[in-house]
């Protein structure tokens, strides 16, 4: 399962995610606790117009972008503290 989502605050966002903070999000329901690609934007507007076009892409889309950083699929979250 593929997650996209927008945040000012990565790191305590994935925070969230892996410790299922919202136990009945979509994200605690599929288990969707490993940040594999992340872009960052120099205005919210500009994060929210990249999040909507990434959810309308075909998976196979998004397998892409997220090989061409992180072919291994390593988990970037320890590189953010």
């Amino acid at each position: 399962m593929l997650y996209t989502g927008v945040t000012s605050e990565l790191f305590f966002r994935i925070k969230e995610h892996k410790e299922k903070f919202y136990p009945k999000s979509f994200s605690a329901r599929y288990n969707c606790d490993i940040l594999v690609y992340y872009e960052q934007f120099s205005s919210i507007e500009e994060a929210i117009a990249k999040e909507k076009q990434v959810k309308n892409w075909l998976r196979a889309w998004k397998i892409n972008l997220i090989n061409t950083i992180n072919p291994g699929w390593k988990d970037l979250f320890d590189e953010l503290e």
